[in-house]
């Protein structure tokens, strides 16, 4: 089995809760289809390190200008105050658009689904955001695709309210095959309804 890199964007003030579900699970065995299969890449405009918004600082296992859609599964873009500035990571934006236009899945929440329409890339894809009048401020063209609810995905697009970390992680999960429908169903009975009965399906589900 040949190991899938999953990417995710790293940069100053990126809003750590809203990708750990997605990423610790993408990148770990445990419950999955194929166990290993995929491996979480971060990837930084420049190589020097960044500073989340919870004061966590991470150096870049790659670099933007070095990513091809050809070696990624998915790019994954979370929110942080630098997507609020014009022109604000610009550079991921311009990457998201390179990898949707080589149909490679791009998952954006709260912040980046801002980012996402103001470059254009919203305007024809169903989605969703914060809110509609968040994506409106952009001064998009998109606002007849939007939908109201916390995660959704159309073709290779995913985007989230950044209030909605757990259900933006059953789409990238979903989108990436990573368990089984019923294992994904439990999943998130789990950790996105606080459901107890998902613990012990999982318990279940656990390979040796």
């Amino acid at each position: 089995m040949t190991m899938t890199k999953v990417h995710m964007a790293v940069y100053d003030d990126l809003s750590d809760w809203e990708v750990g579900f997605a990423t610790a699970h993408v990148n770990s065995a445990r419950w999955q289809r194929e166990p290993g299969r995929y491996h979480v890449v971060t990837v930084g405009e420049t190589p020097g390190p960044v500073t989340t918004m919870g004061g966590m600082r991470i150096l870049p296992d790659a670099v933007l200008d070095d990513l091809r859609p050809a070696d990624s599964a998915m790019l994954i873009l979370a929110g942080a105050d630098s997507w609020l500035i014009p022109g604000g990571n610009r550079a991921f934006a311009d990457k998201a658009r390179e990898f949707l236009d080589a149909g490679v899945p791009v998952a954006a929440i709260c912040g980046a689904t801002g980012g996402l329409a103001a470059a254009g890339l919203l305007d024809d894809r169903d989605h969703t955001s914060n809110a509609a009048e968040f994506l409106a401020a952009t001064g998009y063209r998109g606002a007849s695709r939007y939908r109201d609810v916390p995660a959704m995905t159309d073709g290779d697009l995913i985007t989230a309210s950044g209030t909605a970390p757990a259900a933006f992680a059953r789409e990238v999960l979903a989108r990436l095959g990573v368990y089984e429908p019923h294992v994904l169903a439990s999943w998130y009975k789990l950790y996105g309804l606080g459901d107890p009965a998902g613990f012990f399906e999982l318990a279940g589900a656990a390979r040796p």
